[in-house]
């Protein structure tokens, strides 16, 4: 009965230690599940120490019923033979025996009780060491769910911190100051390369161009003007008048026929 306790003791004394100290749940339950396994073992042991002493008192008291009839037969001879004080000393030695049979028959029925009842003890704990290996594994994976979920929040809550978005913004802001000195070299270089009156020109006459155009183009949509393509074509070009009086010449010519033969 003792080592039922001491296992019952040793499985609390192991989950309250898995209970108050702060380490990994997985190896503590692992350990405990071993513990409990290697305590199995030794009242498996126990068990089978007491099923040999209960063997052992049953064959004492077998022993003593046979010796008692033993006994009984050669009182049985001495009353044959007319020696009853030898008969009776037969008789005494049967009772001695007889009476040992009673003791060990009454010792062995006990630790028969108490082997049945370790028995009934050993197959609770093999299912409670059986159920506590399958709640071991529920255990385990509720634990790295909870450890995942630590994390995923962990991660949350680095990000909703407010100085990781500052640096965004600051960042942001330093990336812009930095496109906008670029576009500023680009354009200080391109104003003071080659011949700076020449690209002013240039710009003007490009302004204007385009101003022109577009007025033309406001004022065909208006119908005060044509379309820009259809431009009335250019007047023909003067005649030239030194050009006239050889033309005259040549008109005044008369080309000669040819006489009938």
């Amino acid at each position: 009965m003792g080592i039922f306790s001491r296992i019952g003791s040793l499985f609390k004394s192991n989950i309250n230690d898995l209970i108050s100290k702060a380490e990994d749940p997985e190896k503590m339950l692992n350990q405990v599940v071993l513990d409990m396994q290697n305590q199995l073992v030794e009242a498996k042991k126990q068990v089978a120490v007491s099923i040999a002493d209960q063997k052992r008192l049953e064959k004492q008291r077998d022993e003593h019923a046979d010796l008692a009839q033993e006994w009984e037969r050669k009182a049985m001879l001495a009353v044959k033979a007319g020696d009853d004080n030898l008969a009776r000393e037969g008789l005494k030695r049967k009772a001695e025996h007889a009476g040992q049979f009673a003791e060990f028959g009454k010792q062995a029925q006990l630790q028969k009780d108490a082997v049945d009842k370790l028995k009934d003890q050993l197959r609770m704990l093999n299912d409670k060491i059986e159920e506590a290996k399958r709640k071991k594994n529920i255990l385990i994976a509720r634990q790295k769910r909870a450890e995942a979920q630590k994390t995923i929040q962990s991660t949350m809550s680095g990000l909703s911190d407010t100085g990781a978005f500052d640096t965004f913004d600051r960042m942001a802001q330093k990336v812009d100051q930095i496109e906008a000195e670029a576009e500023a070299h680009t354009e200080i270089g391109n104003e003071l390369t080659g011949d700076t009156l020449q690209q002013k020109f240039k710009a003007l006459e490009a302004s204007s161009a385009g101003t022109d155009d577009a007025l033309a183009e406001l004022k065909a949509k208006m119908g005060l003007a044509p379309p820009p393509q259809a431009k009335a074509a250019l007047p023909p070009a003067a005649a030239d008048p030194l050009a006239e009086p050889d033309a005259a010449k040549a008109a005044g010519k008369t080309v000669p026929t040819t006489r009938n033969r």
